[in-house]
């Protein structure tokens, strides 16, 4: 089922991919690509494969496959998963997911669920990463689709609503899942928590009934865990920055931490896919007002979240580093803190005012996580 209502932020169509394939193997960049995700192939083989492409199914099993395989064989040491048992082939979610990589988020359970034979869904991605044509190319290609942000008062809730409407037409119309992120902007600071305003965002397309809004949605948290979070270092500076003023990012900022986030390493990552949001548990906060029941069912996304989050060594090293104490010395081995510690080393290489401010805003990425657990199991 088609609407044209949604031609401004909807993903290629199939029979479009022909047209957008051929634009990127002629990108600049084809040969960088091909590299990456064919190291053994030539260039023109890959070329010629890329051109017979005729669907987003064509791309997504060839090319997007091959991307996550290398990902997961180049930058980490371990991929696990949990939870694909929540999730019934045949029904279509709208998983909420908290958001610390840019692309590698949605992308690894795309894998993940291409892998356990579930169909892959739509995403959701910010207008600001589609930057270039290339990226709109291949972001379109792999079912993304284009998520307004800022704006006045009137264009933000016209916006809104736009999106609230093209994601349940996407689930209920379409018949296709939907990945998108917990908030705004990836998480910055390791506190993952869920907007409330996400969760009205949902209701909008259907406000006579709060319950059915997101009942009809099947709303699936996803926790993804990184013992490497994806540009730390990067992100710590830009708390650094913002602290006094807002931060205003720089050209190719958002390219680079893309590409950073590919490559860098990752050590062992973890996608768990948390027990789904039923009806019974909207119906306990039938009772509340709007503004109430958006904040309520957005706090059972993130003790879902929380509670599915994997902590490694390094979060506990962080967090006795942090507060001086060795409270959690029992999780972590010397050469793991030493390894911590020469990585940590690495915030010398900047030449600023407050460093002391740097690398307490470093330590804080890995060890909120800690505390988010302390406060869900209430020690």
């Amino acid at each position: 089922m088609r609407s044209s209502k949604f031609d401004d932020i909807r993903p290629y169509y199939d029979e479009e991919i022909p047209a957008a394939m051929s634009r990127i193997v002629r990108s600049n960049f084809m040969a960088l690509l091909s590299s990456y995700v064919y190291p053994e192939r030539p260039l023109e083989e890959v070329k010629r494969m890329m051109l017979d492409f005729r669907s987003i199914r064509d791309f997504q099993l060839e090319v997007m496959k091959s991307v996550n395989e290398q990902v997961i064989a180049r930058s980490m040491t371990d991929f696990t998963y949990a939870g694909i048992d929540h999730l019934d082939p045949s029904m279509r979610y709208l998983f909420v997911s908290n958001h610390r990589d840019i692309v590698l988020d949605s992308c690894l359970m795309q894998y993940v669920l291409y892998k356990n034979g579930h169909e892959t869904t739509q995403i959701t991605f910010g207008a600001n990463l589609m930057s270039s044509p290339l990226v709109i190319d291949i972001g379109k290609s792999n079912k993304m689709f284009r998520v307004e942000r800022g704006g006045n008062m009137k264009d933000f809730y016209m916006s809104s609503l736009h999106l609230s409407e093209y994601i349940r037409y996407v689930i209920n119309d379409c018949h296709e899942s939907v990945w998108i992120a917990q908030r705004n902007g990836r998480t910055k600071d390791g506190i993952d928590a869920t907007d409330q305003g996400i969760v009205k965002m949902f209701c909008l397309s259907c406000p006579d009934d709060k319950i059915k809004a997101l009942d009809d949605l099947h709303i699936v948290p996803v926790s993804v865990s990184y013992e490497w979070e994806s540009c730390d270092i990067l992100k710590a500076l830009e708390l650094y920055e913002s602290r006094h003023a807002k931060y205003i990012k720089k050209p190719g900022e958002d390219l680079n931490s893309i590409l950073t986030g590919i490559v860098q390493q990752k050590g062992r990552v973890h996608i768990a896919f948390c027990e789904p949001v039923r009806r019974q548990d909207l119906l306990a906060f039938d009772n509340c007002t709007n503004n109430e029941y958006h904040k309520r069912v957005a706090a059972l996304i993130d003790e879902r979240i929380v509670r599915a989050y994997q902590l490694t060594p390094n979060n506990f090293i962080a967090h006795d580093l942090r507060y001086g104490q060795q409270t959690y010395s029992c999780h972590y081995t010397a050469e793991e803190k030493d390894a911590f510690l020469a990585y940590l080393g690495k915030l010398n290489d900047f030449e600023i005012n407050e460093p002391d401010v740097l690398k307490d805003l470093f330590l804080g990425i890995y060890a909120n996580p800690v505390d988010r657990k302390k406060m869900r199991d209430g020690r």
